[in-house]
């Protein structure tokens, strides 16, 4: 991957977390090129990458708990700022309560929660992205539409549409009403989710060059990638044919079966065909291989780089896949925040080493910053 130019990158300028999981109140003024934290286990190094993520997904990438784990034992909200330098500077505030997300740009109230997340586009593989390729669909289709969202401009109407018009069917198969009703809010489901599934397949078909490139450079031993996709409904017939036919059974279960909302895709090999064939090394492997191939789509579309985060790269990586895939990180031209125990792999690098202690971080060659709130 080609370096982007600096000027034409979206970097993090300064990151500030407040009641956020180990947290009180941190600042952390990154390098914008390689970022490195290192820390004992649970020393809070990996929440500095969740906040990141945060901030482009409105989500955590951590199991259980919920968004409201986020908040600092006692707490009753947490905040995240930071100040993104590129093109354009832009000061980005999110904020947590038990219930709810609140989120400003530039000091204004966001309208949509969307409206920020789409200006911090956060790539990231954490010990947990293995499950992207063995785990549910749900997670494959969280992948996909991220990066849909980030590369196609009507992408959130139409999503929008299509849950609101599941949402309203799947309210009438509960209730005793008459078909009309039904119908209209089919015809809803079956345009919006035709016109979700074309932007999923055209983006599939961006994304499967690049991803064919690193893994016939990474894992030749497995073979040719081959690649499936299912639309979630029967292949033969159209949308609004489906949903009709399987009205009375939804009615039965209380929910759509048939819809975009089922869509998964699978990627096998010619030598695996099947996913339990991959040792967890090369799982990780190929979950790292997806997501470089989403960043390189966003450059190729946006003329931009996302922020990439590493959690403990060094684990299930054998030393020569290990140093293949951090001298391809290091050389994209993004922003990369790396989390580890030590460095993997010792390599020289232009950037800044983060010491985290349990409430602190403090860089390598400066005082702990710590207790700076503001923004």
């Amino acid at each position: 991957m080609a370096p982007a130019a600096d000027g034409a990158r979206m970097y993090v300028e300064q990151l500030v977390l407040t009641d956020l999981r180990c947290f009180e109140a941190l600042k952390l003024v990154p390098s914008r090129s390689v970022n490195v934290l290192l820390g004992d286990n649970g020393s809070g190094k990996t929440s500095i990458l969740e906040a990141l993520y945060v901030l482009s997904h409105g989500r955590s990438f951590r199991a259980g708990g919920g968004a409201a784990a986020l908040i600092r034992r006692g707490q009753t909200a947490c905040t995240v700022h930071a100040v993104l330098g590129g093109a354009q500077q832009r000061r980005l505030g999110l904020t947590r309560t038990a219930h709810t997300w609140r989120a400003r740009i530039d000091g204004q109230p966001a309208v949509r929660l969307s409206a920020l997340l789409g200006l911090c586009p956060v790539i990231c593989v954490e010990p947990g992205s293995q499950a992207l390729i063995a785990g549910p669909a749900e997670l494959r289709r969280r992948f996909l539409d991220w990066g849909v969202f980030h590369v196609e401009p009507g992408f959130v109407d139409v999503w929008q549409r299509h849950r609101r018009a599941l949402q309203q069917r799947n309210a009438l198969l509960r209730t005793a009403v008459d078909d009309r009703q039904m119908r209209i809010w089919e015809q809803h489901l079956a345009q919006s989710g035709k016109e979700l599934d074309a932007l999923r397949r055209a983006y599939l078909e961006r994304w499967r060059e690049p991803l064919t490139r690193y893994l016939s450079r990474w894992l030749p031993e497995l073979g040719a990638p081959q690649y499936q996709y299912q639309r979630g409904w029967a292949a033969a017939s159209e949308l609004d044919t489906a949903l009709r036919s399987t009205r009375d059974r939804d009615r039965v279960m209380g929910f759509t079966r048939a819809g975009p909302q089922r869509a998964d895709w699978a990627l096998t090999f010619a030598r695996a065909p099947e996913r339990h064939q991959l040792s967890r090394g090369q799982t990780k492997l190929v979950a790292l291989a997806c997501m470089l191939a989403q960043f390189e789509v966003y450059r190729s579309m946006r003329g931009d780089v996302p922020v990439l985060l590493l959690d403990d790269l060094a684990s299930e990586l054998d030393r020569a896949h290990g140093e293949r895939v951090l001298d391809q990180v290091l050389g994209c031209g993004a922003q990369v925040w790396i989390s580890g125990t030590t460095f993997p792999w010792q390599r020289q690098f232009s950037g800044r080493v983060f010491h985290v202690e349990h409430g602190a971080a403090r860089c390598a060659d400066g005082p702990v910053l710590a207790q700076e709130a503001g923004c």
